[in-house]
This record gives C-alpha cells, sequence and structure tokens, in this order.
C-alpha cells in the first residue's frame, strides 16, 4: 500500500494528464534535497557548474532545495496548477514560481494548459527539481548545462493515444521568456527567448522502457559585457558576444528503462546557434544501474564536444532507499576536458580575455587557454511528501 501511494505521489509531480481532480478537490505534494558537494584534484579556487557553486569548498547549496506543487480542480475537467522552489542562484537562494498554469481536460486524450509551464527540452524536464525521480544527485552536467531556461510562458497541448502495449504521447508548446538570468563568465546576464516553439513524442511501453524524440527552438536576444583590465594602466567594457534574435535549435533523444531491479537512462542531444560562427554542440550521457534490495548502485558516462574540444566524466553512485520516500545518494564524478576547453569549468572575464589576447597576438600577450580536471563529491537526500 506504501509502495502504491508513493507511485500516486510521484505521478502526481511529474505527469500532465493522470490523476485529474473532481471539483473543489486539492492536492498538496512536497520534495526537495539536501546535500553537499566538493571539488577536488589540482583545481584549487576553480569553480565548477551552471552557477559556479562547486568548488574546493564543501557547500550545500548547488544540491539543496526545496518545493512544494498544489492542484485545485475548478470543475472536472479545469484544474489550476502552482509550483514554487527555493533554491540558489548563484551565491543567493531565491524563491521561483516554476509552475502556474490553467489546464482543461478537453477528453480522455487531450489536455490543454497556459501560463507559466516547463520548457520541455530534455528527458527530465517536468522534474528537474524533484531530485528524487531520477538516480543522480546532479543530473549530468555535460547534457544539463547547455539550456539554463527552466520555464516559459505560453501554452501547451498533450495528446496521449492508448496501445495494447503502452502509451504514445504528442506534446507542442509555444511561448516566450524574458527577462531571465544566463550563467556565463563566472556571473550572470540578461537574456531572452523569443518565439519559444517545441515539439515531443514519447512511446511508453509496458515492458522495453520509454523512448522520447524532443525539439525546441527559440529567438534569443543577449549581450556579455564585462569590464576587464585590457592593459596595465587601464580596464574596459569589453562585449564578449551578443546574440540579437539568434536561432537557437535544440534536438534529444532519450531512452529510459526500469523494471525494478536493472535500470539504464540515456540521452542525446544537440544544439546549434545560427550565425554565431560555432559549430553546433554535441553532448551525450549512458547510464547502467542494478538494484540489490534497498541498495542502487548506477554507473554513467557522458560527453560535451564543442568546437575542437571536449569534456567527459564517469559518474559512480551508491543509492539507499531508507524509506519509500527518502533516498540517501553518493556520488564520485571524474571530470576531464581536452582542446584547450574548459567544459562546465567556469572562467571569468578577465581569463577569457587574457586568453582570446594570448591567441589573437600570438603569445605576445595574454595567456594560453588551458584545460581542467577535476574530481566531484557529492552526499546527499531526496525526498517527497
Amino acid at each position: 500500500m506504501k509502495r502504491f501511494r508513493l507511485l500516486n505521489l510521484v505521478a502526481c509531480l511529474v505527469t500532465t494528464s493522470s490523476y485529474a481532480l473532481e471539483q473543489g478537490e486539492y492536492r498538496l505534494n512536497g520534495f526537495g534535497s539536501a546535500g553537499i558537494t566538493h571539488l577536488g584534484g589540482e583545481e584549487n579556487g576553480r569553480t565548477y557548474g551552471v552557477a559556479g557553486q562547486t568548488n574546493d569548498s564543501w557547500r550545500g547549496d548547488q544540491l539543496s532545495k526545496l518545493g512544494g506543487q498544489i492542484q485545485y480542480g475548478v470543475t472536472d475537467t479545469i484544474g489550476l496548477t502552482f509550483q514554487a522552489t527555493v533554491k540558489p542562484e548563484q551565491d543567493n537562494w531565491k524563491a521561483n514560481l516554476e509552475w502556474a498554469y490553467i489546464s482543461w481536460q478537453a477528453n480522455d486524450r487531450l489536455i490543454l494548459r497556459a501560463g507559466r509551464l516547463r520548457n520541455p527540452v530534455y528527458m527530465y524536464s517536468e522534474t528537474l527539481d524533484v531530485g528524487f525521480t531520477y538516480p543522480w544527485l546532479r543530473l549530468p552536467d555535460e547534457v544539463y548545462s547547455q539550456v539554463q531556461l527552466s520555464n516559459y510562458e505560453g501554452a501547451d497541448a498533450v495528446y496521449t493515444i492508448p496501445l495494447s502495449f503502452g502509451a504514445l504521447t504528442f506534446q507542442v508548446a509555444g511561448g516566450q521568456a524574458v527577462n531571465r538570468n544566463i550563467f556565463g563568465l563566472d556571473k550572470l546576464f540578461d537574456i531572452d527567448y523569443k518565439k519559444i516553439f517545441a515539439s515531443n513524442v514519447s512511446l511508453a511501453t509496458n515492458g522495453f522502457g520509454t523512448l522520447r524524440v524532443g525539439y525546441t527552438e527559440a529567438d534569443i536576444d543577449s549581450d556579455y559585457n564585462a569590464v576587464v583590465t585590457t592593459s596595465p594602466d587601464e580596464r574596459s567594457n569589453v562585449s564578449f558576444g551578443s546574440l540579437n534574435k539568434q536561432k537557437s535549435k535544440f534536438t534529444s533523444v532519450g531512452y529510459q528503462y526500469d523494471n525494478g531491479t536493472w535500470l539504464t537512462s540515456n540521452e542525446l542531444t544537440r544544439r546549434v546557434i545560427e550565425a554565431d560562427g560555432e559549430d553546433a554542440s554535441k553532448a551525450f550521457y549512458l547510464m547502467g544501474g542494478r538494484r540489490f534490495g534497498d541498495f542502487l548502485v548506477h554507473t554513467t558516462y557522458a560527453q560535451l564536444d564543442e568546437g575542437k574540444g571536449r569534456q567527459s566524466s564517469w559518474t559512480y553512485g551508491l543509492n539507499y532507499n531508507i524509506t519509500p520516500s527518502v533516498i540517501v545518494k553518493g556520488e564520485y564524478k571524474r571530470v576531464d576536458t581536452s582542446g584547450k576547453f574548459n567544459g562546465v569549468f567556469n572562467e571569468s572575464a578577465q581569463e577569457s580575455y587574457d586568453h582570446a589576447a594570448y591567441a589573437a597576438t600570438n603569445g605576445v600577450s595574454g595567456s594560453p587557454s588551458r584545460n581542467y580536471d577535476g574530481d566531484i563529491i557529492s552526499v546527499g537526500v531526496d525526498f517527497v511528501f
């Protein structure tokens, strides 16, 4: 009975078309993570991750968060959903309204939603903050660092076709996300996503796992400017790039399987920004794991290729289910970069300027770019209630 109740609870947090409420009913659920992480190896003083919160100190803001979700049935077919979180953004904690939408169950197969919704770029987009729903403490950075936008304002339609061996689900979404933040050069910049269009199709089978294919595009506006030292006696505001309505395209293919003993999760992505002069970024991860009673042992290989550079990593994890709704997780991740590529390791604006100056002057000024590597240890707890 506890196991069945837990599956229902998790489903409420991750699905869009199941468990409809009757008029006047409401459902309140919560979720969270508490953990610490540490970057070791040769990179003393270096930061890692999309918010720069992993470094050579034991820090809890990279992994820790708390969230809640409430659903209310306005009628038997119309509902309201709100999801809020408290989590860190760079070095500050911030309250976020992740979901705020109205939904209409048009029939048994079609649901329409409008408001603030999750940006469906990844296989785990719907549950980015619900660590209980995936085996890692931190999702593979090589893939999940590429698109930092988690939600948008707009609408979507989800259509599900029941099959004798499972279900086929189609999703189409559109909208925009303006005045958002993006982390780069070890600081936050403003960014706008206009004309967002997303679509994906998922085939969930009864015995062979789930296959998902997705595509998202948007027009991006952002300016990367920072004040740096350009000569011994001069500091200047330098542009590190400008995106003016440039089309960004993101394609993903994912597959999950879990029979209660063996499990695997895999995702392949491709990101391209038109007219920025850069090649497409390609990334993937492959994860396999096995349960031994309440324990789960898993291994993940991940890789990110940008230009002529590469970041690769191996992650080894051990999880333990204390209760059906609480999981203790421990991970060791070894990260390496090559090809003068800093990967998900963070460089300051000054470092980036010095690298560009070194290349432009054939080593007369600035400093050469370099590779980074490190060992990341993470320990924490994921829970739902």
